[in-house]
């Protein structure tokens, strides 16, 4: 028995500790943003943010989680409230089949708090590692864009004597 951090929650998870992240949070905790593409780390469908870092789940055995923060795209937002990035995703229809997107999302995410304001060389070398055949290419980088500025807003406005 383990105590995985999940979105800010703590679970007690019953699993061999070589078990990939991806199972638990698919098959134990029923979070299917992340998905299974390849079971081998080569494209990014599973992709979650382990303490402000990208991480495969698909390669991440439970071991290595132990007191860290695991957060999922379902962490990130609400239906009601979604967070700046899954709002520009949406505003951007950045999806066409949807499959890696949700891995996209997370590694841009990862990298919009490392690095407020990435230039499109930044987006593109992060995203790097994901495989997408949806050639939505343009309308992701677009996306990326808009929530930095959507999230640099926000930062500003919550500043002590901000104008709101």
């Amino acid at each position: 028995m383990m105590t995985l951090k999940v979105n800010g929650r703590d679970h007690q998870i019953d699993a061999e500790a070589d078990t990939p992240l991806l199972y638990v949070l698919r098959d134990d905790l029923a979070l299917n943003a992340a998905k299974f593409g390849c079971g081998l780390g080569q494209c990014g469908a599973c992709t979650v943010i382990v303490d402000g870092k990208a991480v495969l789940s698909c390669v991440t055995p439970l071991m290595l989680l132990e007191g860290k923060q695991v957060t999922t795209l379902e962490g990130l937002g609400t239906i009601a409230d979604p967070a700046p990035i899954q709002r520009a995703f949406m505003d951007e229809q950045a999806a066409q089949c949807g499959y890696c997107i949700a891995g996209m999302m997370m590694r841009a995410q990862a990298l919009l708090m490392r690095n407020a304001s990435p230039s499109d060389e930044d987006i593109r070398n992060e995203l790097e590692p994901h495989l997408c055949r949806c050639g939505t290419h343009m309308r992701i980088l677009r996306a990326i864009r808009r929530a930095a500025g959507l999230m640099n807003r926000a930062d500003l406005s919550s500043e002590p004597g901000a104008v709101r």
